[in-house]
């Protein structure tokens, strides 16, 4: 029996051990908690969103993180919100988030701040359905950059006769469903028009798509094949997927060679500058990397030091070409 007493003591101390360090998983060798940094992106196969989580994850483990969970919600609102459930069941310390749908913006910074985890949007801000933020973001200076793309366009246009010409129209690929993204087009369209005034209405179209490659494509198809009195068209996005696929459109059209594009990001971009022709002949880039190593070192700085988070940090750009893509965008031109 005392044998039996003293196996018994000792489980019960062994269990009591494991009680008191058995969540080791949680804190560092020197006692301090260790910092986990979850970032669930909208679309995490998009090369935008990999460079930007790489750089988060970067800046949040320079800072001190012990680990950084990059997820990818496969742009489904479902597959986001269980991402949102799992990363507070598991206790991380702060949350950077794209959201695929900002009507979701409430409810999700309900769930985390009744979890007591911070959070900060990148790219798409969340928001109510006023467009008050309701998160600090960190993003592009949208409607500044949309102007940098019109006014490029508007430029190429009238160096190349394009805006006298019966031929030519304006086709601006829309995500109105984006609150990011609306003032990146409206910048692109409002400025190209303050140039180019005289430039008809009637010959600007819009098409409304998701962000994604193969919806811009079919969006910008829609309107080449509705409208083939055009020969020559004067492509601005939302992103640089859209371009892309506007690309690949014109291309499918045969009117690629007569036509021009502007991409908006440069990420891709950089690859139709290495081909030996592509309607793609310019962008404006700004880098993920600025995106996601503030948005990680702003909340870096809140978790580590409770340092106010700005509630708008807004990055600049770029027009990039095929002539100085390499010397403006360096390391990330390869």
């Amino acid at each position: 029996m005392k044998i039996s007493k003293i196996i018994a003591l000792m489980l019960g101390l062994v269990l009591i051990s494991t009680m008191l360090f058995g969540c080791g998983s949680n804190t560092a060798d020197n006692g301090k908690k260790k910092v986990v940094i979850a970032g669930i992106y909208k679309a995490g196969d998009q090369v935008w969103f990999i460079n930007e989580g790489k750089a988060a994850e970067k800046m949040a483990k320079d800072m001190g993180a012990a680990d950084f969970l990059f997820i990818d919600a496969k742009m489904n609102p479902d597959t986001y919100l269980q991402a949102v459930d799992n990363v507070i069941t598991q206790k991380v310390d702060g949350v950077i988030t794209c959201i695929p749908d900002q009507k979701l913006s409430k409810a999700i910074t309900d769930k985390l701040k009744a979890a007591n985890i911070p959070v900060i949007a990148a790219d798409d801000a969340l928001q109510d359905e006023n467009g008050t933020k309701l998160a600090p973001w960190v993003g592009i200076n949208a409607y500044k950059i949309g102007q940098t793309n019109g006014e490029w366009m508007a430029n190429y246009a009238m160096k190349n006769g394009l805006d006298k010409d019966p031929q030519a129209a304006v086709l601006i690929l829309t995500m109105d469903t984006v609150s990011s993204c609306v003032p990146r087009t409206d910048g692109e369209q409002s400025k190209f028009k303050e140039l180019v005034p005289a430039f008809p209405d009637n010959k600007i179209f819009k098409a409304d798509y998701n962000g994604e490659t193969d919806k811009g494509f079919s969006a910008a198809s829609s309107i080449f094949i509705a409208h083939p009195e055009i020969k020559k068209w004067l492509v601005m996005s939302g992103n640089e997927e859209g371009a892309v696929g506007a690309v690949r459109a014109l291309e499918q059209a045969g009117i690629d060679r007569s036509s021009c594009v502007i991409g908006l990001g440069g990420y891709l971009a950089k690859d139709e500058f290495k081909k030996d022709y592509s309607a793609m002949q310019a962008a404006t880039y700004f880098a993920s990397d600025d995106v996601g190593g503030i948005s990680a070192k702003e909340l870096m700085e809140y978790i580590l030091t409770k340092k106010e988070i700005p509630m708008e940090t807004a990055v600049d750009a770029k027009i990039v070409t095929r002539e100085n893509y390499q010397d403006v965008m360096g390391e990330y031109a390869k």
